[in-house]
């Protein structure tokens, strides 16, 4: 049997890609965070597929799922929302997994960015603007953040820097970016992107914190801040420029 660690995408359901469509339509076992995956992907397990939801199941709880479906020989799909390679939890279980000697794949899905990025209708790297993405958190009770990574450090490059599980903490995150993007820089929030219940919040880094508490917005949000998305002036890009020389095969 395999693992299949699939990305289920932001929210939207038809926003996981064929190949984790046709995975999750071949495992007979699928464990997947009910609070996370909307419920019309399980339309896609084959008929009676055992579906186990992991919301309220530990580290340890999910491990035996998984090796359990190992001992009946079945495949199991394992749904995380967004994408396994950012903030999923992903790398502890297929520790867990190495060392049991069971073997798993990794489908890629469309990261929440990804989604909040196409919702406001902007491209994240523009021209002579900005090139650079920073995709971060901030620190918690639950999980300190590693030495450099603090956004007062970050926030030197000025590039722009997207918040994942920060909602929360917006004050803290505009006291520390303030001093290096300025009161007047752009921002966002999306909450819930993808969704038919999807929020929208944009204004200067000086005034988000204010917006954001107002709309009572408080988990399942990205937080976007810098030039990017807000640039109106620059130059075309090189890729599809007149004057890039263009050899025919």
């Amino acid at each position: 049997m395999t693992v299949y660690f699939i990305g289920a995408g932001p929210g939207a359901a038809d926003l996981i890609t064929v190949r984790g469509a046709r995975t999750l339509a071949s495992c007979q076992v699928c464990l997947y965070a009910g609070s996370l995956v909307p419920g019309e992907l399980l339309a896609e397990c084959p008929p009676g597929a055992r579906l186990v939801d992991t919301a309220q199941l530990n580290l340890d709880e999910i491990t035996a799922e998984l090796l359990r479906a190992h001992e009946e020989g079945h495949d199991v799909a394992r749904l995380h929302s967004g994408d396994p390679s950012v903030f999923s939890a992903v790398a502890e279980q297929m520790r867990r997994l190495d060392a049991a000697g069971v073997p798993y794949e990794v489908v890629p899905g469309v990261p929440a960015f990804a989604a909040a990025a196409a919702s406001l209708k902007r491209e994240l790297t523009v021209p002579t603007v900005g090139q650079t993405v920073i995709l971060t958190r901030v620190a918690n009770r639950a999980t300190v953040m590693p030495d450099g990574e603090d956004l007062d450090t970050l926030g030197r490059s000025g590039a722009l820097i997207v918040l994942h599980l920060a909602a929360k903490y917006v004050d803290r995150v505009v006291g520390e970016l303030l001093p290096h993007y300025g009161a007047d820089c752009p921002a966002a929030v999306v909450a819930y992107a993808s969704r038919e219940d999807e929020l929208i919040i944009r204004g200067t880094l000086e005034e988000i914190a204010g917006k954001v508490k107002e709309a009572g917005v408080l988990r399942t949000a990205v937080i976007m801040v810098g030039r990017t998305l807000n640039a109106e002036q620059f130059p075309d890009s090189h890729l599809y420029s007149p004057q890039r020389e263009r050899h025919a095969c």
